[in-house]
């Protein structure tokens, strides 16, 4: 795909998180994050990821596992595009009758890998991924983690960091959503976490920073060929995409009314 195509396909993933998080009503949905991580999913849902909707347990495809699993709109919008998703589920989503929670539950059929919630263990389910694949000769399926920034306060995400480093595990590609937000402010209000390059290479991954809107430039990164397992840093914006949530801690979770749905809508065109 050129950039034009990639770009279509995060806007229409834009327009179904809208959608979702205006269903959502007061209870809220998690647009901020969902909204950084869009053009990421994009790239790995057009481009990146093997797959196979009609065959759902196909064991070469590849694994996806949203760690960072408040931002399940997101992959929502992202499963739509693949085919995973209609948009009656969309228009459904997150209401009491809906499989679509507010985090992503196991569901192999509709292209969920893991269930998701607490924060930090998605990496850890990578690295169980990647040696029961190497316990069944199974080099095909690669497998491919999302952690948010404030995620990495967590002590699991390290663990698992460093057991892949241990086992050689270099059929996962680690992507850090690097918004600089999290629930509770900024990052570096939270937890320092230092330089992030510097970091991940201390440990033994190969360090590639990227424009995480840019489309081109992700695709490039996670194309890339390294010696040891990659780390893909996606500089983001929370809330890209709408001027009143871009860079605004209060949206990391909010209630999306009418009123800016419409504003929403319009400024994406």
């Amino acid at each position: 795909m050129d950039r034009k195509e990639l770009e279509l396909i995060a806007k229409n993933m834009r327009k179904d998180i809208f959608k979702m998080a205006l269903n959502s009503g007061t209870k809220g949905a998690h647009i901020g994050g969902s909204m950084s991580a869009v053009e990421i999913l994009a790239v790995l849902y057009g481009e990146i990821l093997k797959y196979d909707v009609l065959n759902p347990e196909w064991e070469e495809r590849d694994r996806f596992i949203l760690s960072k699993a408040h931002s399940a709109i997101g992959l929502y919008a992202a499963l739509r595009y693949a085919g995973y998703l209609t948009e009656e589920d969309i228009e459904g989503a997150l209401h009491g009758d809906s499989f679509l929670y507010k985090h992503p539950k196991y569901d192999l059929r509709h292209g969920f890998e893991f269930s998701g919630g607490s924060l930090g263990q998605g990496l850890s389910l990578g690295v169980g991924s990647a040696l029961a694949l190497r316990r069944q000769k199974n080099s095909k399926a690669n497998i491919y983690v999302l952690l948010g920034d404030g995620e990495c306060d967590e002590g699991s995400v390290w663990e698992a960091a460093a057991s892949i480093i241990h086992f050689g595990l270099k059929q996962i590609t680690v992507i850090v959503d690097l918004n600089g937000l999290q629930n509770d402010g900024t990052t570096e209000q939270v937890m320092k976490l230092g330089n992030m390059a510097e970091r991940w290479s201390s440990i033994g991954f190969d360090t590639i920073e990227v424009d995480g809107h840019d489309v081109l430039e992700l695709r490039d990164g996670f194309q890339r060929e390294t010696n040891n397992p990659k780390v893909i840093l996606a500089h983001t914006v929370k809330g890209k995409g709408v001027s009143f949530a871009e860079n605004v801690v209060d949206w990391h979770i909010s209630y999306f009314t009418q009123e800016m749905y419409k504003q929403a809508m319009e400024e994406l065109g």
